[in-house]
């Protein structure tokens, strides 16, 4: 799908078809989410058969628990206990229809160097390859700064030509006025990337601000319900 495609959630105006937009987002993402396979290198990445939609952020951002609020499930995407060590791309079949992609996190600060190296020349090849690529969805926690790594990462996917969404999490846990202030910096930032898709999520895996929305627009990239 097109990005104006993906973009027509954020600016309907009728609520019929807000509340169908919604509808479509909760059944898709209540349907079977199954594993399906985890690649470390790219030659062993599965066929391209369903439209992708692949999730990165740094380590601790709550990737797995967006991930898991999404799918309305507790332990579909598990945390690494060690953070920032593996090089695994998960991937989750979506009721046939879509496959979600969890990267491994970057930018822990005791990852061996080689590992951080790794990472990048892993995902910008995954990236620059994939057709069936159509979203990342880039995590930012919401009550820290933007890192350098974080940056780095919106310049790999504008160079990748890679549409990317990105994501505040965690903002249950930010006070109104502090948070915003930080959707004003990230917005002001996102403006700056070709690849970045002009809107900006506010979610909480914990209280479940932003899931729905965010199930609807990504459902857009969905292939139809087979009759």
């Amino acid at each position: 799908m097109t990005d104006d495609a993906a973009s027509s959630f954020r600016e309907l105006k009728d609520e019929a078809r807000i509340a169908a937009a919604l509808e479509e987002g909760r059944r898709l993402f209540a349907g079977s989410c199954e594993f399906v396979f985890g690649a470390q290198k790219l030659g062993q990445l599965p066929p391209q058969t369903l439209p992708e939609i692949a999730f990165a952020g740094r380590s601790n951002v709550g990737k797995s628990s967006l991930v898991n609020a999404l799918t309305g499930r507790k332990t579909l995407a598990r945390a690494s206990s060690e953070p920032g060590r593996t090089k695994q791309l998960n991937f989750f079949n979506l009721a046939d229809r879509l496959m979600l992609v969890d990267m491994p996190g970057y930018g822990y600060a005791k990852a061996a160097k080689s590992v951080k190296e790794d990472w990048q020349d892993m995902m910008f090849d995954y990236l620059r390859g994939r057709p069936s690529l159509q979203r990342v969805v880039l995590l930012l926690d919401a009550r820290v700064e933007m890192k350098a790594h974080d940056l780095e990462v919106m310049d790999l996917l504008d160079k990748a030509a890679v549409s990317f969404q990105v994501v505040l999490t965690k903002c249950d846990s930010v006070k109104p006025g502090p948070l915003a202030r930080k959707q004003a910096e990230v917005e002001a930032e996102i403006r700056r990337h070709p690849a970045a898709f002009p809107y900006l999520s506010l979610t909480s895996s914990q209280t479940g601000e932003g899931i729905e929305g965010l199930r609807a627009e990504l459902a857009e990239f969905a292939l139809p319900k087979a009759p």
